[in-house]
């Protein structure tokens, strides 16, 4: 259930002393950033300031996640579980979620999976070409890259158009690889991309 101002008394408030876990997740990217927990104000709070609060257990207040340092977390939706009991938030944060000035608070955990992928594309410019497809192809420049996308596209194309799915899923992937390198060749990322994207939903 999506939480919104008429439905909050909806909430399994009376299991927990009226406090509920919440787990925050990057609203474009789906990657865990915090957990905390939310009081009935702070569910108000945040739909009113459109900055995510929290109630604070040790401070014994709510308390707006970027309050001292300025990284808020813009608050996209705020939806319950099955049970009504816990309530996953969905933000886009203004820069690291974690204290410790890590993105999330779960920094070992993996990206998902394109965000990885994007990230260590990123980290192969200026490597060995010799060592490293990726950082050869940068070398190459703009139009060598930009050809390679070319190439893919018209291989995930004529699979589509020969019904073989084996062949489609693999030159899917291999045009998804090529689009992120040229993406970054570009100064460009994947987040720019899921921004249109995000946009174009409405």
């Amino acid at each position: 259930m999506r939480i919104k101002l008429d439905t909050i008394d909806q909430l399994a408030w009376d299991k927990m002393s009226g406090l509920l876990p919440c787990t925050v997740q990057h609203a474009l990217t789906g990657e865990i950033l915090m957990q905390a927990y939310m009081n009935a104000d702070a569910v108000k709070e945040s739909l009113a300031t459109g900055k995510t609060t929290f109630y604070s257990r040790s401070k014994e207040r709510l308390w707006t996640k970027g309050e001292s340092s300025k990284n808020y977390l813009q608050l996209e939706g705020i939806y319950s579980d099955c049970d009504n009991d816990a309530l996953l938030v969905q933000a886009l944060p203004d820069g690291p979620t974690c204290h410790l000035g890590n993105r999330s608070c779960f920094a070992e955990a993996p990206k998902p999976l394109l965000h990885e992928l994007d990230a260590l594309i990123a980290s192969r410019k200026g490597a060995d070409t010799s060592k490293s497809y990726t950082a050869s192809l940068f070398t190459k420049g703009l139009k060598r890259v930009a050809q390679k996308v070319g190439e893919e596209g018209v291989e995930v194309a004529l699979a589509a158009a020969t019904a073989d799915k084996d062949e489609l899923v693999n030159e899917s992937a291999d045009l998804l690889y090529h689009l992120l390198v040229a993406l970054r060749a570009n100064e460009l990322s994947l987040d720019d991309v899921l921004e249109v994207l995000a946009k174009r939903r409405g």
